[in-house]
């Protein structure tokens, strides 16, 4: 690692990565993406997060994405990141793809969660002022909402990005019938809504069953899916049991001791040999099946050291599957 003193991007961090455009629009992302969800509250060390970001960077991974509630607490991984952008990436904010979004609880009372107009274009102006920015790339609403009406949701992203504060606008952790009502929306208001963020995984299939994949191959919008390993389910961490240090024992918001079944863990060991058999490791291959077919953009990864991105930038040389792997990944899943 450079000096974390005096930071000079890699002259060739461009090279070996990949970019895909999302859906129809003009905009590209990377095959990976970095995500802020995990490892950069207030609980990490700051030259860690920066180490990370610059990792990141120098490899080609041109997005990083946010939300107003990631933390702990929540607004620290925007505060944090913009102290990153001013000491590090200031220089290259053009360079940069910087999401974030809101939808979850941020604030007490009744104007900090969910997805009316007064939250989310008052979230929007906070999250700026923490990251530093005149506008961020991509303003998500984080999760649909059953009580206000989608008209207001979808109309509050159209301003976001009329006011100059987005570029694009986003649909995060919606459903098939959902998303296609959403985009006929802001396709009447003439916004570009370009990507759709939802959970996606070997273990977790959930937009093959509720309509968001199809739809948004159908309707040209791009996918970026999060927890692709599965809150790292699908690495080799959880071979031989729960380690002391791991996630389950350290954090516990997100991954439970409980979620390790015998089956699972079966199942883990049978997908390890299946990777080992084609030369890589669970994680980069478990990474190569979500990014299999076209249809997602750009898969998000997290880290909580450097070393941890080079390992998940190896999917960009793996190979494609054969019908027969792939049968054998439904058969075991």
């Amino acid at each position: 690692m450079s000096d974390l003193t005096a930071y000079v991007p890699a002259p060739d961090r461009y090279a070996s990565m990949a970019y895909h455009r999302c859906g129809a629009s003009g905009l590209k992302l990377p095959a990976v993406s970095l995500g802020l969800w995990h490892n950069f509250g207030d609980t990490a060390r700051y030259d860690t997060m920066r180490a990370i970001v610059r990792t990141a960077f120098d490899n080609g991974i041109t997005h990083f994405d946010l939300a107003n509630n990631y933390g702990p607490a929540p607004g620290a991984a925007e505060r944090n990141f913009g102290r990153i952008l001013r000491d590090d990436l200031a220089a290259h904010r053009d360079e940069l793809i910087i999401s974030t979004k809101a939808g979850y609880t941020m604030w007490d009372g009744p104007y900090g969660d969910w997805g009316s107009r007064k939250y989310l274009l008052a979230s929007l102006d906070q999250s700026l002022r923490r990251m530093g920015l005149d506008y961020v790339d991509i303003f998500y609403h984080h999760r649909m909402d059953p009580d206000t009406p989608l008209e207001e949701t979808m109309g509050a992203l159209a301003q976001a990005v009329r006011s100059g504060k987005a570029l694009y606008a986003g649909l995060s952790n919606y459903n098939g019938p959902t998303l296609e009502t959403a985009a006929a929306i802001l396709d009447e208001l003439h916004v570009p809504f370009v990507i759709n963020q939802n959970r996606y995984s070997i273990f977790d299939r959930t937009i093959e069953q509720n309509g968001l994949k199809e739809t948004a191959v159908r309707l040209r919008r791009g996918i970026i899916a999060f927890s692709p390993l599965a809150q790292g389910l699908l690495t080799d961490r959880y071979l031989h049991g729960i380690p002391e240090d791991s996630r389950i024992r350290t954090d516990g918001r997100f991954l439970h001791a409980e979620q390790l079944t015998p089956e699972r863990l079966d199942q883990i060991r049978a997908l390890n040999e299946l990777a080992a058999r084609r030369g890589e490791s669970l994680a980069t291959m478990a990474l190569r099946w979500v990014l299999r077919d076209g249809a997602v953009t750009s898969v998000l990864v997290g880290a909580s050291r450097p070393e941890q991105i080079l390992e998940d930038l190896k999917v960009l040389q793996s190979p494609a599957f054969t019908e027969e792997e792939l049968r054998l990944i439904d058969q075991l899943c």
